[in-house]
């Protein structure tokens, strides 16, 4: 349960923190309308950014999350600098298909059978979310891309690259872990969220929240997805593409020993971890941010020159 509380907590505190600047900071990407496509039976929502011809980007989102959390600055960076950007919605949230079906899974229990080496019950799971990535790049006819994902999309961007090498130029994982093995230092929490407002109703802050793109209604099957994939080092061993693992020093969700891990495992990778940047990705450390893969997608162009 501490699991849960910690995501739901981080995403609680982006939200707060983009409402006290009182700013639309994903204005350019919402004012984009979402193309469609039914890739493995499900409905997905995506956008395309940048010129045809460029060099792709596929951007995965986390736990909870819909594209506009990648917010303006970082895609509009990157399409500035030469490449196509592809924002989707993952399957459950934003304007994708939301499972409602499946149900709300009994989290405490779930937790208990996975303590106990039984198998959890998941409607989906990580590998599901990254067939999704591959068919709608096949939908977009995209040979290869770029693949960026932070915290549960770094997650998905593993499993991704693992298995379908072929189909990426580079690999980019943010503030994100291989899994929660005893290994490593377990989750934490975030504190230092602004309460509810006053006299708010649950479906107000549901609605609130929602236009954020936070859904807190599908991070429970989310969630699971994490769970049922477990401990995935043996495969995030197997990645041969070039890889840059980012993580914020301050990231008590997922600890920095997580990314340093992650960057331990996949031999040749390049770790950078920021002063000043938790479980997020400020606004004073995103140039950073962007540089970093700036440089990491431009060598990987130049190694495919020589080769």
């Amino acid at each position: 349960m501490k699991f849960l509380v910690g995501f739901l907590l981080s995403c609680f505190i982006v939200m707060n923190a983009l409402a006290e600047e009182r700013v639309d900071y994903s204005a350019t990407i919402r004012a984009i309308d979402a193309t469609h496509v039914e890739v493995n039976g499900i409905d997905i929502a995506y956008k395309v950014l940048g010129e045809g011809d460029a060099p792709a980007i596929l951007l995965i989102m986390g736990l909870g999350a819909s594209h506009i959390l990648w917010g303006d600055n970082l895609p509009n960076r990157l399409v500035e600098a030469g490449y196509r950007v592809v924002l989707f919605d993952n399957r459950d949230v934003g304007e994708s298909e939301h499972l409602t079906e499946a149900g709300d899974p009994v989290i405490w229990w779930e937790f208990i059978k996975a303590e106990l080496g039984f198998e959890v019950n998941a409607a989906y799971d990580l590998s599901d979310m990254a067939k999704d990535s591959i068919a709608l790049m096949d939908a977009l006819q995209l040979d290869q891309a770029h693949i960026v994902g932070a915290s549960m999309g770094g997650m998905i961007a593993q499993v991704l690259v693992a298995r379908y090498p072929e189909r990426a130029l580079s690999l980019t994982s943010i503030m994100s872990t291989p899994g929660f093995g005893d290994h490593l230092p377990p989750p934490g929490e975030v504190g230092g969220f602004s309460e509810t407002p006053e006299g708010e109703t649950e479906e107000e802050t549901k609605a609130r929240l929602e236009g954020f793109g936070f859904y807190a209604d599908s991070v429970p099957r989310q969630l699971m997805a994490i769970l049922k994939s477990g401990d995935r080092s043996d495969e995030v061993q197997t990645i041969n593409v070039p890889t840059l693992v980012l993580h914020g020093k301050d990231d008590t969700l997922i600890p920095v020993a997580h990314g340093e891990y992650t960057a331990e495992l996949i031999q040749g990778s390049n770790f950078v971890a920021f002063d000043g940047m938790g479980h997020n990705m400020p606004a004073e450390v995103l140039p950073d941010i962007v540089s970093n893969m700036l440089t990491h997608m431009r060598g990987r162009i130049a190694t495919m020159a020589i080769d």
